[in-house]
C-alpha cells in the first residue's frame, strides 16, 4: 500500500468508499475488504451504515489502530452542539473511541465554517478526533476553511475520475499540503466500457478500472476510494501498485471526457449538491 503523507495524517492510498452500502452487505464488505489488506474506510452520518462499519471492522481480523477511518458530519449537525452530539452518535454506532479523520461533508450556506471547524478542533482537544478535513469544497471554499482552522485541514474529498477535471483544486492540495481524495473514482462504472482504458490496460493484464484507480493514486497527493461489494472486485481494486502508467497513458486519460450526462453534470455542478456522496 501506498500512503499520502497531509498535515501529519498518513492516508493509505486505496480506502473503502461505502456509500449505498448498507445493511449485513456493508458489514461483510468492510469485513473482506479488511481481511484483503484494505486499511482505509471511508462512511459518512449520511450512509446510514456507520453501525455496519463499525461491526464490519470489529470482525476482520485487524486491529483498529491499523484501519484508517474517516467519517462526515452532514449539513444538518454543521452547528457547534450538533456536531458534538451527531460525532458521539457516530462514535457509538462505529464502535469506536476515536475516528482517524472527520470531514464537513457539504458546505453550508448558512453556518460559519469557523463554528463548524472549531468544534472539530474541540473534538480533536478530547481524542476523538485524530484528523479533520472537508469534502464538496471548492478551492475558494478550502481557502477559507483553511484560513479559519487553527488545526491543519488535511482532506479534501471530492468527486473525482477520468470524466472529471479536478486539475486545479489538486494543484491548490499539493501546493499546501493537502489530500485529494477521490469519491466515485470509477465515474458510476462508466469507466469499465472505456475503450481507451482497455487499450492501455492490455498492455500490463489489467482492467479498465484498475487503470482509472492507477491514473488517480499515481498523482501527487490523490486518495481513491472505489465502492463495490463484490469480493473480486476488491481484490483486483487493490492490486494497483504493481505496475505504473506512462506519462504518455496518463495524459490520453486526463484528455478523457465521458458521456454525454457526464459532461452535463460536470458543466452544472450545482447537480451534484443534490446527492449525499
Amino acid at each position: 500500500m501506498e500512503y499520502v503523507e497531509a498535515g501529519g495524517a498518513q492516508i493509505p492510498k486505496l480506502g473503502l468508499g461505502t456509500w449505498q452500502n448498507t445493511g449485513p452487505t456493508c458489514a461483510e464488505t468492510v469485513r473482506t475488504a479488511l481481511d484483503l489488506g484494505y486499511r482505509h474506510v471511508d462512511t459518512a452520518q449520511a450512509y446510514d451504515n456507520e453501525r455496519q462499519v463499525g461491526a464490519g471492522i470489529a470482525a476482520a481480523d485487524v486491529n483498529r489502530e491499523e484501519v484508517f477511518l474517516t467519517t462526515k458530519v452532514w449539513r444538518s449537525n454543521l452547528h457547534r452542539q450538533d456536531v458534538f452530539d451527531s460525532v458521539r452518535a457516530s462514535l457509538e454506532k462505529l464502535e469506536t473511541g476515536y475516528v482517524d479523520l472527520l470531514l464537513i461533508h457539504w458546505p453550508h450556506p448558512r453556518v460559519s465554517v469557523a463554528e463548524t471547524l472549531r468544534a472539530m478542533e474541540e473534538l480533536q482537544e478530547m481524542g476523538l478526533v485524530e484528523h479533520i478535513g472537508v469534502s464538496n469544497f471548492t478551492r475558494s471554499q478550502l481557502r477559507k476553511a483553511r484560513r479559519v482552522a487553527d488545526s491543519p485541514v488535511v482532506v479534501d474529498q471530492v468527486l473525482y475520475h477520468p470524466y472529471k477535471d479536478q486539475s486545479d483544486l489538486r494543484e491548490y492540495c499539493v501546493r499546501h499540503g493537502l489530500a485529494l481524495t477521490a469519491y466515485s473514482p470509477l465515474a458510476r462504472r462508466q469507466v469499465l466500457a472505456d475503450e481507451e482504458l482497455e487499450r492501455i490496460g492490455a498492455r500490463y493484464d489489467k482492467r479498465p478500472a484498475q487503470i482509472a484507480l492507477r491514473w488517480l493514486v499515481q498523482q501527487d497527493g490523490v486518495v481513491a476510494i472505489p465502492k463495490t461489494t463484490s469480493r473480486e472486485h476488491l481484490a483486483q481494486n487493490l492490486a494497483i501498485f504493481d505496475f505504473s502508467l506512462t506519462d504518455d497513458e496518463m495524459d490520453r486519460i486526463d484528455a478523457r471526457e465521458g458521456d454525454l450526462g457526464t459532461r452535463l453534470r460536470n458543466r452544472l455542478p450545482s447537480l451534484m449538491r443534490r446527492l449525499p456522496v
